[in-house]
């Protein structure tokens, strides 16, 4: 399971490169699938969920190379449209490949998706949009198959913004003959960045980031090469990392628009952040307490992905705050980790209510998801003394090189063993 050992209490300083966006990265090697011929994918992130990917793309029949954060995938001979049992239900990203399969092979067989346990994720909003496609679906078991049947453009217009659901939407309506319009579309840059790959490989999207999507479909896709777009959530983690312990940090590689609501909150508690270029410069020597209210939404909402750190930030750094979790019904477990620390906040089934104590001390914590994984990392480089941060493996499934980066800024973190 791994563990890291940290030890609070000092300010983190210096700069460091934000990596390519693991919500990108999934679906961009995803729709390597649907097009024939070599892509070079840049700035992958070095992670688990990664490597998950790439495994199952050989399961398929793609071959890989990688060259540090660069990936070579070539689809051109891909030999199944099976995804392993074993291997989908790792994490939940795997379902994409529903439709790249679809608009490649006119067929897919996947099973329930894994991932981290934050509530119920329902694919239901995916099999609704293509069946609107026209694909065919049955169900057998914990196995659906998918069939493209005769499918053809169509206005689908989605119950909620679903990022997963409009992402594979975009991948099977490149097959369908004629063009599709998706309305109430997920607007969060990660689905420009897929838009922005679909059309290097020769496809016709539009509409990214306005809430409707227009797809021409029926377009032959060809390999291509693509950077990856920064990690806006490993951003505004290490923002909030900065801020709780005092410090003065240069991130690079960041585009700040896509982290806008997080440094409104976290500059209204003084902290001076200044961008420029691709860089982000925080100093949080000086700031005072943080009082907000804060709801999670779809982008450009405060993401949800990033609710767990603000909440440990909070704990140290905020008075009289209220953070309202309205994606995923079981995003509070860490919380209750938080509280052995020291933190005084209470607990409901939608929101955590931060009163101010505004001391942590370090104990034994477990870490039960990626994103509240992350937050205890932030709240043990806050806290007094030392912490025992367990299941370490939860991170790594969406954090490139976190300790090693946490290092880099002069902060005292070290994995059991090293």
């Amino acid at each position: 399971m791994g563990k890291y050992l940290i030890r609070g209490g000092k300010p983190l300083t210096g700069e460091v490169r934000i990596s390519g966006a693991k919500n990108a990265a999934l679906p961009v090697l995803a729709a390597a699938v649907a097009t024939k011929g070599e892509n070079i994918i840049e700035a992958c992130p070095e992670i688990s969920d990664v490597d998950n990917m790439i495994s199952i793309l050989e399961a398929l029949g793609c071959r890989i190379a990688r060259y540090g954060t660069s990936i070579m995938i070539n689809a051109s001979e891909l030999t199944e449209c099976r995804i392993p049992d074993e291997l989908m239900k790792e994490m939940r990203s795997s379902v994409f490949l529903a439709g790249s399969l679809l608009a490649r092979c006119g067929e897919a067989v996947i099973s329930s998706p894994g991932g981290c346990n934050i509530g119920k994720r329902p694919i239901d909003i995916h099999i609704k949009g293509l069946k609107s496609l026209g694909a065919e679906i049955e169900y057998s078991g914990d196995k659906i198959y998918i069939k493209s049947g005769n499918m053809k453009g169509a206005y689908i217009r989605l119950d909620y913004p679903s990022v997963g659901a409009t992402e594979n939407l975009m991948l099977a309506a490149t097959a369908a003959e004629g063009t599709t319009v998706i309305d109430n579309s997920a607007s969060e840059p990660e689905i420009n960045a897929l838009q922005d790959y679909i059309n290097m490989c020769g496809g016709r999207v539009s509409g990214a980031g306005t809430g409707r999507i227009t797809i021409c479909g029926r377009r032959k896709l060809t390999g291509c090469e693509y950077r990856m777009i920064p990690d806006r959530i490993e951003a505004g983690t290490f923002l909030l990392m900065c801020a709780g312990t005092e410090g003065d940090v240069c991130l690079k590689g960041v585009v700040a628009d896509h982290i806008r609501p997080l440094i409104e909150i976290v500059r209204a508690g003084g902290s001076r952040i200044s961008t420029w270029d691709d860089n982000l410069r925080i100093c949080s020597t000086a700031a005072g307490r943080v009082k907000c209210s804060v709801d999670t939404a779809p982008y450009p909402g405060f993401p949800t992905d990033l609710q767990s750190q603000l909440t440990a930030f909070l704990t140290v750094k905020g008075e009289d705050c209220i953070v309202r979790e309205n994606i995923f019904e079981n995003r509070f477990r860490y919380a209750k980790q938080l509280i052995k620390m020291g933190a005084d906040i209470e607990i409901s089934q939608k929101e955590v209510i931060i009163k101010g104590n505004n001391i942590l001390y370090g104990c034994d914590v477990e870490a039960e998801d990626l994103r509240g994984g992350a937050a205890l990392v932030i709240a043990g480089l806050m806290a007094e003394g030392d912490t025992v941060l367990n299941n370490t493996k939860y991170i790594k499934r969406g954090y490139s090189r976190f300790r090693e980066k946490i290092q880099k800024l002069g902060g005292e973190i070290r994995e059991d063993g090293q």
